[in-house]
Order: structure tokens, then C-alpha cells, then sequence
């Protein structure tokens, strides 16, 4: 594994490549649990802007360093003394407008999660509170291990999670009924329960192994045409949103374009005469 020495500047995450054009982001905060506080969120967005730009990475795993957990999610304290939490009393419409800049700051640098162009694998181990589900419901694709524990932890706190998982979740997993179970209770749910509910598309022994089971994944994406990946994420992220209608026509404009590239004709080749394909950087 390599480090990427043109994201070595970033404080709060390292970026190494374990395999050719795969990221890998590691949140490194162990010692407080990879706890957010202002800072890191804002450069998880700077992060995630950089990957989507960059023509050397065409797929990305993100994971927590450290054994005990993903992310505890919010640094309650930091957040108590930061913009968000601390607007000034007074003039009620003042200090709403306040909070509600910083909210929309927060929801946007981790929206970038979900508008990366690469597809993006989250690995989910530990405990994982919070902010992480409001992170790994940006992903593409989330694996966990077997001691994860999960919890949509807003409600404890006084509040009803306004960074993206109340949006992003019910759309994730097929049952509503077991959106607003989690959501309202605040519960802790492990691995198995994550999986069942398709939150999760694969549980491994352990943290190691899911993040083994990550790159592998993330390395076969890799190999296939940049084009053809990147523009299945971008109209499977446009499905989500719009209606079939809608989206066959999206589909067809996007594909008007990216049928022009010389990946299908290389793809087209290899097939036939059964040679592994080679695609130009994107």
C-alpha cells in the first residue's frame, strides 16, 4: 500500500492507494473515536472533491483508523462550542438563519460522499454512531464487520438527524416501517439486523476482512471502462430521484455522449479476442 503524497496535506484523513486506481480515506481520529468536530467535516468534503476529479483514482474505500470504531459520529462537545450549536440568543429569525447556513455548510461537505464521480465503498466497523450512517448512506456500497454496531443516534441527543439520514435512509434500505423503528428509538442494531434490511450488502469476520472484501471489490471496478462505471453511478443515482420517464430520457442524453468513447470499441475487442482490456484515464 502506497501513500497518495498529493492528499498528504489533509489533517484528519489518510489517503493511500492499496491497489492501482483505488483510494483508500481512513477518518484519523482514533483516540477520540474518529469523532467529527467542524474541521473535519469541512475537509471530508475537500477530500471527496479531490477524488472525484482525480484521473488516477476510479474507485474509493472509506474507513475509520483504529480498532474501536468507525466514527462515534458528532463530537457532542466540540459541537456544543462551534457555529452551529452556540448561534446567539436574541432576534429568533437572526439566530435561525445562523444555524440554518451552518446546517446547510455540514449537509453539503458531506453530500460530496455522494456526488463523487467514483463509486465509493464504506466499510463499517465498530461502533457507528450517528454521523456515520449520515456518511455511509452517501456510499455507493456498504460492508461491514461482525462487531458493528449501528445506531441513528440523534434522537438521544435532543434532535432529529438533519445531515442526511432521514433523507437518504428510507431510500437505502426497503422497509419504512424499520426506517422510523431505528430512527425514532435511537436503538442499536448490529450487523445481521443491517443486513437483512439491505443496508449493508456484505458482513465479514472483521474489520480486516472487510476491508480486504473492499479493495478486492473496489479493484474489479477498476478495471472496467471509467466511462461505463462512473456513468451507471451517475444514472442509478438519477433513477433514485426521478421517475422512469424521466430517467430513460436522462439516460439516453448521457449515453448519446459517452457511446462515443473508444471504451466500448476496447471492450468490444477484448471480448472477442479474450484479452483483458486497457482503459485510458477519465
Amino acid at each position: 500500500m502506497s501513500q497518495l503524497h498529493e492528499y498528504s496535506d489533509f489533517k484528519h484523513f489518510l489517503v493511500s492507494s492499496p491497489s492501482e486506481y483505488v483510494a483508500h480515506v481512513e477518518i484519523n481520529r482514533p483516540a477520540k473515536l474518529n469523532a467529527f468536530f467542524e474541521d473535519m467535516w469541512v475537509e471530508l468534503g475537500k477530500v471527496f472533491d479531490k477524488l472525484s476529479c482525480d484521473p488516477n483514482v476510479r474507485a474509493v474505500v472509506l474507513s475509520g483508523a483504529g480498532d474501536r470504531a468507525f466514527t462515534a459520529g458528532l463530537d457532542v462537545k466540540a459541537a456544543s462550542e462551534g457555529s452551529i450549536v452556540s448561534a446567539s440568543a436574541g432576534d429568533g429569525a437572526r439566530t435561525a438563519t445562523q444555524m440554518r447556513r451552518g446546517v446547510f455548510e455540514f449537509q453539503e461537505c458531506i453530500t460530496r460522499v455522494e456526488k463523487c464521480e467514483k463509486p465509493v465503498i464504506c466499510v463499517l466497523h465498530g461502533i457507528s454512531y450517528g454521523l456515520a450512517i449520515d456518511v455511509s448512506s452517501c456510499a455507493d456500497v456498504r460492508i461491514c464487520s461482525k462487531d458493528t454496531k449501528l445506531s441513528v443516534k440523534e434522537v438521544d441527543i435532543g434532535l432529529a438527524a438533519d445531515i442526511g439520514t432521514l433523507s437518504r435512509l428510507p431510500k437505502v434500505v426497503g422497509s419504512f416501517s424499520w426506517v422510523k423503528d431505528v430512527c425514532m428509538s435511537a436503538r442499536i442494531f448490529g450487523a445481521d439486523e443491517a443486513l437483512a434490511v439491505g443496508f449493508v450488502s456484505q458482513v465479514h469476520e472483521s474489520k480486516a476482512k472487510s476491508i480486504e472484501a473492499a479493495v478486492n471489490l473496489a479493484t474489479l471496478l477498476s478495471s472496467k471502462s471509467p466511462v461505463a462505471v462512473q456513468g451507471t453511478k451517475e444514472l442509478l443515482n438519477h433513477a433514485r430521484e426521478n421517475t422512469v420517464a424521466d430517467s430513460l430520457r436522462y439516460t439516453a442524453i448521457w449515453n448519446s455522449a459517452m457511446l462515443q468513447s473508444n471504451d466500448l470499441k476496447a471492450a468490444f475487442m477484448s471480448s472477442f479476442q479474450k484479452t483483458r482490456p486497457t482503459f485510458a484515464k477519465l
